[in-house]
């Protein structure tokens, strides 16, 4: 099962005509606080994180925020007690979240404490646990988790006063609300868990943005891989097959509850042979690999951004943070995941395609955990048939029959 916090405790929302009010999080106690933070610039790591809750630029409406939501340079942000179905995605501009969602939601809610189902292609809104008070030097950026991402979840936060999604300006402070929308499949989601993630950037007080240095083996260029090498270990089966290069996601599958950890995959995807070729269909969603193999340093982080839209239409990633030391345990790296899905009309890849870039970023500091398995890492030393979500047996387990 996936880690859920729990939230029993949480203000339950009330009968009658204030239940159409969304629920927000109780303002925080007063903390103390800086109005700048004195760091160095650069992606702030875990430890730097943990001391943002103490001073209260982290808030949270949980007892506190769990040990295991702390990642290596990013926080997991946990979804509230409520999700609300939304008419149309929105940005609130002059007014607050709130506000604009009293004119937006189309019912009172559902509640989620024991779980409840999102349908695809429906947006929801949900509050987060989590608020911020940013200090005057410090910005953030979230990103969908990239458990979220390989079941084509698109999530972004939204905050108030804002004209942007995921980028959260320095000095500000209230609520966090997140937009989730599912595009494949119909998802069971609970409270406590945790789709998106958050970065914190101390700005440089000179203004530059010098990119860090990068040691030779880092990849920039993302290609796509479909035909494996023969002398990679991972491109067969062990018992002299062929496993997947890649997944596609099927049409009217069967309930995804995100809490649990064994779904029988072939109700869910189909898969993608080794070929020169792939002809992506248009809104469909697939997942395949990088042919890079990745090793984020220990003093850097690094992001995924879409290439050149005029390269083709088609998105090549939902989830992009990639936190110091993925791959760095692993002999030769890891490959990337990539979630990708071709627009308007029928698009063609063809193997070693460049599909993205990877920009990286440096660290505040040195985290005091890496990337892995001792982190909780669930993707640290994955194998190109094991690239499916956490929510999936492996491709190669065939279920149990009573």
């Amino acid at each position: 099962m996936s880690e859920v916090v729990d939230v029993s405790h949480e203000i339950e929302p009330t009968e009658g005509e204030q239940a159409a009010a969304p629920w927000c999080p109780p303002p925080p106690a007063e903390p103390v606080w800086p109005e700048t933070w004195n760091l160095p610039p650069g992606v702030a790591p875990r430890q730097t994180l943990r001391e943002a809750e103490r001073l209260g630029i982290l808030t949270t409406t949980a007892v506190e925020i769990p040990e295991s939501g702390f990642q290596p340079a990013s926080l997991d942000l946990l979804l509230g007690p409520t999700a609300y179905r939304i008419g149309s995605s929105f940005l609130p501009g002059d007014c607050t979240v709130r506000e604009r969602l009293t004119d937006l939601q189309i019912d009172k809610g559902i509640d989620i404490r024991n779980g409840g189902i999102l349908e695809p292609k429906r947006p929801y809104l949900i509050p987060l646990m989590e608020g911020l008070r940013l200090p005057d030097n410090v910005r953030a950026f979230t990103n969908p988790k990239s458990s979220t991402g390989r079941v084509d979840i698109f999530t972004r936060v939204v905050t108030d006063y804002s004209h942007r999604f995921d980028d959260i300006a320095p000095g500000y402070e209230g609520a966090l609300w997140l937009e989730v929308f599912s595009r494949s499949f119909l998802v069971k989601v609970h409270a406590g868990m945790a789709l998106n993630q958050l970065r914190f950037i101390v700005e440089d007080p000179s203004g530059g943005d010098t990119p860090p240095a990068l040691p030779p083996s880092a990849p920039e260029t993302v290609r796509i891989q479909l035909r494996p090498s023969p002398e990679e270990p991972d491109a067969g089966d062990g018992d002299g097959g062929v496993m997947p290069v890649g997944f596609k996601a099927r049409r009217n599958s069967a309930l995804l509850d995100l809490a649990n950890r064994d779904h029988d995959p072939r109700e869910f995807w189909e898969a993608i042979w080794p070929a020169n070729q792939l002809v992506l269909e248009p809104e469909e969603f697939y997942l395949l690999r990088s042919r890079e193999q990745i090793a984020i340093p220990a003093e850097l982080a690094a992001e995924m951004v879409p290439f050149d839209p005029t390269s083709g239409e088609l998105r090549t990633h939902y989830a992009g943070f990639f936190d110091p030391g993925f791959g760095a345990g692993v002999p030769n790296g890891l490959p990337a995941v990539l979630e990708v899905r071709a627009h308007d009309v029928p698009f063609m890849l063809e193997d070693g395609q460049e599909v993205a870039t990877l920009r990286y970023q440096q660290l505040a500091g040195p985290p005091d955990r890496l990337y892995g398995r001792d982190a909780g890492s669930h993707y640290g030393d994955e194998r190109q048939w094991r690239f499916l979500s956490k929510h999936f047996r492996s491709w190669g387990q065939l279920p149990l029959r009573f």
